[in-house]
C-alpha cells in the first residue's frame, strides 16, 4: 500500500513553531504520507503554517461552548475540502467528541463522490471522565448528549484505536466487530531515558511527584491527604505537585487543604514545564505517584519509568497495563487515603528498594514505547481503516 493522506482532527492546541514534542511526532508520522492537522491555536488568532505536517489551527476560544461549535462547524468544512482535494483519505478523529463532526465530515465527502476512511480514537473513559475533570451543570442532559455523540462516531467509523486495554473494552462494548489497533500515545521519549542514565541527583530531600492537570479527575486532593497522613514521615520528605490549572477553583482548595492539614511547608506547586526538564524532576524523585480516578493509560506513568523512577497509582484504567504491583511500583484502590499513605511511607523509608524497583520500571519502559512502535501502530491503523471504507463505502467517481 501507497503512502497515505491523512487528516487529524482534534481540539487539541498546537503553537507557532511546534513544541519539540509535536515535532518529533509529526515528522515521525510524516514517512507514512502527507499530514494535515486541524486543531486549536494557543490564542484567539488562526493560523496555518506547515512543520512537518499541514497546520490550520482555530482561534482558542474562552470556554469548550464556544469551541466545539465552532470546531464541528469551521473545522468540518476544512476537513471537506481537504477531503475534496485529495489531500486527506484517512480521517483521525482523536475522541469520539470530535468523531461526531468527523463522521458528518465522511457522509459529506461521500455525497461528493469521494471516499474518506474514519477513524475514531479513545484516549480515556469517554463515558465517565468528564463527570470527574468538573462539574456539569445538568448531568443528565450532559450524559445523554455524550452517550449519542459517541454512539454516532463510534458506528460510522472504519477503525477504531485504543491506547490500553480498558479503552480496547470500552470500544469493543461500544461498537462490537470494529477492528481495533491498540498502541500507546505518543510521547518524546529521548529525555526520559537520558536523565535515566545519568546519576541520580543526591540531594538531601526525599520527593514524591505528581505530574498532570490539576482536576478532580486526578485525585490530587487525595495524594495531598494522603501525604500528610503518613505517620513518622521523615523530616526531609517533600511532595512536589506539577501540572496546569485546569480548574482555578480546584487548585485553590488544594493550596487551602495543604494549609489546613499543616504541611504547606513540605507542598511545592509548579507549573508544566519543557519535557526535557520535568524528566529532571522525575528523575529525583522516589517515585511518580498517580492517585487518579480515571486513566486511559498514564503516560506520565511510562515516562517515569524510562527514568527509573517507580510510579505508585490507582487501580484503574491503563495505569494497570504499566505497572506490576509490588516489582515495578504499586497498586491502590482509588480514592483510598489510608492505601496510598502507607506505600507513599513505605518508598519514603525504603528509597533503596525504591530505586531498584525504579531499574525494573526503566527495563519495562524500553520495551513498552518506541518511535518504531508507534509509527508501525499508525501503519497499522490507516491500513485496516482504508481496507473497511474500501470494502463498505461508495467508490470516488
Amino acid at each position: 500500500m501507497g503512502a497515505f493522506s491523512v487528516c487529524f482532527f482534534s481540539s487539541v492546541q498546537y503553537s507557532e513553531p511546534l513544541d519539540s514534542t509535536s515535532a518529533k511526532k509529526y515528522r515521525a508520522l510524516k514517512e507514512l504520507g502527507d499530514i494535515i492537522v486541524i486543531g486549536f491555536s494557543t490564542t484567539l488568532r488562526p493560523r496555518a503554517f506547515e512543520q512537518e505536517a499541514r497546520f490550520y489551527l482555530l482561534p482558542w476560544l474562552p470556554a469548550p461552548a464556544l469551541r466545539y461549535p465552532f470546531l464541528y462547524t469551521v473545522g468540518s468544512a476544512l476537513a471537506v475540502c481537504a477531503a475534496l482535494r485529495g489531500d486527506s483519505s484517512v480521517l483521525v478523529a482523536q475522541s469520539p467528541y470530535e468523531g461526531f463532526a468527523a463522521a458528518l465530515v465522511k457522509s459529506a465527502a461521500h455525497l461528493l463522490g469521494k471516499r474518506v476512511a474514519l477513524i475514531v480514537e479513545s484516549h480515556g473513559d469517554f463515558e465517565v471522565s468528564p463527570f470527574l475533570q468538573r462539574r456539569r451543570s445538568f448531568p443528565a442532559v450532559y450524559r445523554f448528549l455524550i452517550r449519542r455523540v459517541s454512539r454516532f462516531s463510534l458506528r460510522r467509523s472504519d477503525a477504531l484505536r485504543a491506547i490500553s486495554a480498558s479503552t480496547r473494552r470500552q470500544l469493543e462494548a461500544w461498537a462490537p466487530g470494529k477492528p481495533i489497533v491498540q498502541f500507546p500515545t505518543w510521547t518524546d521519549i529521548q529525555p526520559f531515558m537520558e536523565a535515566g542514565t545519568a546519576k541520580k541527583p543526591e540531594g538531601s530531600e526525599r520527593v514524591l511527584l505528581f505530574v498532570g492537570a490539576l482536576t478532580p479527575l486526578k485525585a490530587v486532593d487525595v495524594l495531598i491527604a494522603a501525604f500528610a497522613s503518613i505517620e513518622d514521615r521523615p523530616v526531609d520528605s517533600r511532595l512536589i505537585i506539577i501540572g496546569r490549572a485546569d480548574d482555578p477553583a480546584y487548585e485553590r482548595r488544594l493550596s487551602d487543604d495543604a494549609r489546613a492539614l499543616g504541611i504547606a511547608s513540605d507542598v511545592r506547586f509548579l507549573a508544566s514545564m519543557p519535557q526535557d526538564q520535568l524528566a529532571r524532576y522525575m528523575a529525583g524523585a522516589l517515585a511518580l505517584v498517580l492517585p487518579s480516578l480515571s486513566e486511559g493509560l498514564g503516560r506520565v506513568a511510562f515516562e517515569a519509568m524510562a527514568c527509573g523512577t517507580t510510579v505508585v497509582g490507582s487501580r484503574v484504567g491503563g495505569i494497570v497495563d504499566l505497572v506490576v504491583d509490588g516489582r515495578t511500583g504499586f497498586l491502590v484502590p482509588p480514592g483510598d487515603v489510608l492505601a496510598l499513605a502507607r506505600k507513599m511511607s513505605w518508598i519514603l523509608t525504603h528509597p533503596e528498594k525504591a530505586r531498584a524497583m525504579g531499574e525494573e520500571a526503566r527495563a519495562f519502559a524500553c520495551r513498552f514505547f518506541s518511535t518504531e512502535s508507534y509509527v508501525s501502530g499508525y501503519k497499522r491503523l490507516f491500513e485496516q481503516a482504508a481496507e473497511s471504507a474500501a470494502a463498505n463505502g461508495p467508490r470516488s467517481r
